[in-house]
């Protein structure tokens, strides 16, 4: 009788100890998942010119996901695997686990190149038994949030994220929510910012208006370093809204 009993109250201990830790587990996962999704978007980079890769994709409903391209830092996660290639377009999706439920994975590749086969069948797993993964944009039109994104060439002023798990996957009660709002920090560059010398009227050793070309010297042009009329000062750049 002795040593059921302390049986018994061993295994309540033992019980009580993994509900804590996975309670624990799930906060930090839900802290991390958000502020990965935080420093991504904080960096989020859009030329109108190459549209085709840099399209800011987002999807809600049973098979969320969010993809936009993003220069990222060398201590974000997998930055070894890219060998300095910065500028990634990164995509988190709410996925089936292998062991029922769902998690929120990343997968990165290359602005330029094709994901590969790794990081396809192994993403980065950043939240597990998540019951919903919502974006949200601000719509400065209607100023409200709206649910979906339609402008893929064009940049969203403010993100909303919202992120609810469980302790496992067996239970539908939410433990965890978490919720961000980020403002982008960037704009989409327009073709005039992006290669300004491409435009008429700009400077350009084939420019006959270009004041630097040896065949008309003293036309007008754009001269390096001189505010370009109609445009903002931060020409070529990522300006603050």
């Amino acid at each position: 009788m002795v040593l059921a009993a302390i049986y018994s109250t061993w295994t309540a201990i033992l019980r009580a100890t993994k509900v804590g830790q996975d309670a624990a587990a799930a906060v930090q996962r839900a802290r991390i998942a958000g502020r990965t999704i935080e420093e991504t978007l904080g960096s989020v980079q859009s030329f109108s010119l190459n549209m085709s890769y840099y399209a800011f994709l987002a999807q809600n409903g049973s098979e969320p996901s969010l993809s936009f391209v993003s220069r990222l830092s060398s201590s974000f996660p997998r930055s070894g695997k890219f060998a300095g290639l910065d500028v990634r377009r990164v995509t988190f999706s709410l996925e089936g686990a292998p062991d029922g439920g769902k998690q929120l994975v990343l997968r990165q590749n290359a602005l330029l190149l094709e994901m590969d086969k790794d990081e396809k069948n192994y993403p980065l797993v950043l939240a597990k038994n998540v019951k919903e993964f919502k974006t949200e944009f601000w719509d400065n039109r209607l100023q409200d949030w709206i649910d979906e994104w339609k402008q893929t060439n064009q940049l969203p002023v403010l993100v909303k994220v919202s992120l609810s798990l469980a302790d496992s996957k067996f239970t539908a009660q939410v433990r965890q929510s978490v919720t961000r709002i980020v403002s982008l920090p960037s704009v989409t560059v327009l073709p005039v910012w992006q290669a300004p010398r491409q435009q008429p009227g700009a400077g350009g050793a084939g420019n006959p208006n270009n004041p630097g070309n040896p065949a008309n010297p003293g036309a007008p042009g754009i001269v390096p370093g001189q505010a370009i009329p109609g445009l903002p000062p931060a020409v070529g750049g990522f300006g603050p809204r």
